[in-house]
């Protein structure tokens, strides 16, 4: 049996990455879909030495993005349905009823139906760790952002969640890349780079909440494959 449950991915920046290979695949990791995909990279961990510098460049990218009917060729096309719609702004509201700050908005066109479920993207900013916000799985494009001291409260936040699906580690130091790769709980985790699957030959599932079982590679081969055990006794 395989399932997959979704997750809450984080993408955790340390002060030494390189912003410019980061910020675009940080954008693209939300708005994919709308960010109506499992692996969205709905999370956002910032070492506090470089939060607002990242967070003011990101802001500069979501205000461009745009959401509209799918023939436009546009950032993002609708959610899938009126029920997500609906759940996503549900989760907006309750933020900001929590007071939690928008660092920015997206836009949809103006040629977006009126009565189309078009969501635009938004970024917020401090997002307390216990927040539904950061909590719960929006499906949609909404991007979580919260800072961190060191690596070890960056690995805490990771891994406070639910969900354990995908994870991604923005580093140039290859001593950190591995031991914050190794310690981080998710079944697929990216270094200076971020997606989902990564091709055939990988296995892709999570842990904890984010499901059980695997597909893809030599492992998701092993989900249909019956262990047999033969005991002979010798002598």
């Amino acid at each position: 049996m395989t399932l997959e449950l979704g997750g809450k991915s984080p993408q955790i920046v340390f002060e030494d990455a390189n912003l410019d290979e980061a910020l675009p695949v940080i954008v693209n990791a939300i708005v994919q879909n709308a960010g109506q995909t499992c692996s969205a990279g709905s999370r956002l961990l910032v070492q506090r030495s470089i939060y607002d510098s990242v967070l003011n460049s990101l802001a500069d990218r979501f205000r461009d993005l745009k959401a509209g009917p799918p023939h436009l060729g546009l950032d993002m096309g609708p959610l899938v349905n009126r029920k997500q719609y609906e759940q996503v702004k549900r989760i907006l509201a309750q933020a900001e009823a929590d007071g939690i700050p928008v660092m920015a908005r997206g836009s949809l066109h103006p040629d977006a139906a009126s009565a189309g479920y078009y969501q635009e993207a938004v970024l917020y900013r401090d997002v307390p760790h216990h927040n539904s916000l950061a909590q719960q799985e929006v499906f949609g494009p909404v991007l979580a952002a919260m800072p961190f001291e060191t690596e070890e409260e960056a690995i805490a936040l990771a891994n406070g969640t639910a969900y354990g699906l995908v994870a991604g580690i923005w580093t140039q130091d290859g001593g950190r890349q591995l031991r914050v790769a190794r310690k981080v709980r998710a079944g697929q985790v990216f270094v200076n780079n971020y997606g989902a699957g990564g091709g055939v030959e990988l296995p892709f599932g999570g842990m904890k909440s984010s499901g059980y079982g695997r597909e893809k590679g030599f492992e998701g081969l092993l989900g249909f494959t019956v262990l047999k055990t033969i005991a002979v006794r010798h002598g």
